[in-house]
């Protein structure tokens, strides 16, 4: 039977445009299909995506080896991917991984790194103090400081350019939501909240967490969707100058993880500090509780936890006003992206990222269409084979 295209992408997020791209410059015969962001969140009913945001920690220091290698090789890409968009989305103000000292987090941390060849520098507790006076951070802390290749995205921006190269690149870009992907006859059909139906020859499946929702697979992913809610803390103008060197920073001590990315110009015109890293966790078992949850503006509990770590971290800072936002997380047994197949060699699946995919989506995107054009991923220094588990 024919087909429309040799290859759809479902899915127009991070990875998703990222696969789309790395597919339509290799072949022809590539569709990504995905909605565009909602004019007004809290009515939109369709489906969300959590790249609705200017700021994303980027780094290649992870204590994971293979998630810093996964962000590594998508970071190398960056200056190629604005040349060709003309979309500069990334600011290299550096990332700061801050433990106690002696950590087994730490030590993961710059093992990774150089045996990637990545250079840092160890900070111990009185360095760390000197480098960024503007954080207060607990005795006995040390830090890992990559200076170079690190700091933060707007993902908004990153989709945009991802998408608009990967049209350029021959890609048809298909603004819709899916409601359906089946096999059929040897090929899969994908069928669209706008009424409409395309026939691929292979589908790869990259919508996040609403990956779980039904008729999308043969068998749902094992995969859990976690809401998470990120505060912004708006500053001045003036202060936003004043803490132009801070890095983007992580920090995890007993009681606490978190993400902190230095002020960052919203589309409101405004500059925000943006803080993430729930105390506990809320589980969203279906696309209904998904959709419900992004309209909303998370959770007030995760607000005043927050806040309280930015009055210990930041002592100085006079936000003008504090917001919440929400968005999800996909987590998977093995703590990777699943890049597989299903059980139907034309439908396959590339999910699961465990809130820390944005930096790497690239990468990510190019072993999806390494899944689709090759049948399979080689291994390319990576230890695990990013295989799918399905309930």
């Amino acid at each position: 039977m024919a087909v429309d295209f040799k290859y759809i992408v479902v899915g127009r997020g991070l990875m998703g445009a990222a696969a789309a791209r790395h597919l339509a410059r290799q072949t022809d015969g590539v569709a990504v299909i995905g909605p565009d962001e909602p004019a007004d969140r809290k009515t939109h009913q369709g489906v969300f995506a959590s790249h609705y945001d200017e700021g994303r920690i980027t780094r290649t220091i992870d204590p994971d080896r293979n998630w810093a290698l996964l962000a590594n090789r998508s970071i190398g890409r960056y200056g190629e991917i604005v040349r060709d968009s003309g979309i500069d989305f990334y600011r290299e103000v550096g990332c700061v991984v801050v433990a106690p000292n002696g950590s087994d987090y730490l030590g993961r941390t710059r093992q990774a790194a150089v045996s990637l060849g990545v250079e840092t520098s160890l900070l111990d507790e009185g360095a760390l103090q000197g480098a960024f006076p503007f954080f207060a951070f607990a005795d006995g802390c040390a830090g890992v400081f990559e200076a170079k290749g690190a700091g933060h995205i707007s993902p908004r921006k990153l989709v945009k350019a991802q998408s608009l190269l990967a049209e350029k690149a021959g890609a048809a870009v298909i603004r819709d939501n899916v409601v359906s992907i089946r096999e059929e006859g040897g090929s899969a059909v994908v069928r669209t909240a706008g009424g409409l139906a395309y026939r691929a020859e292979k589908v790869l499946l990259a919508a996040g967490g609403f990956s779980i929702a039904e008729n999308l697979l043969p068998r749902p992913v094992e995969m859990t969707v976690y809401g998470r809610t990120v505060t912004l803390f708006e500053v001045s103008e003036a202060d936003a100058i004043h803490l132009a060197a801070m890095p983007s920073l992580i920090l995890d001590v007993p009681g606490i993880h978190i993400y902190l990315l230095p002020p960052i110009r919203y589309p409101d015109g405004k500059f925000y500090l943006k803080i993430g890293g729930d105390p506990d966790d809320l589980v969203l078992s279906n696309e209904t509780e998904m959709r419900a949850w992004f309209r909303t503006e998370g959770r007030e509990s995760v607000r005043a936890h927050l806040q309280r770590i930015v009055a210990d971290l930041a002592p100085d800072l006079t936000p003008l006003s504090i917001s919440t936002a929400a968005c999800v997380v996909s987590q998977t047994q093995s703590g990777y992206p699943m890049i597989g197949y299903t059980s139907s060699p034309a439908i396959a699946v590339m999910t699961g990222c465990a809130g820390t995919s944005a930096k790497s989506s690239d990468e990510i995107g190019r072993l999806g269409a390494e899944l689709l054009m090759s049948g399979r991923i080689s291994e390319q220094g990576y230890s695990t084979d990013f295989a799918p588990l399905f309930r």
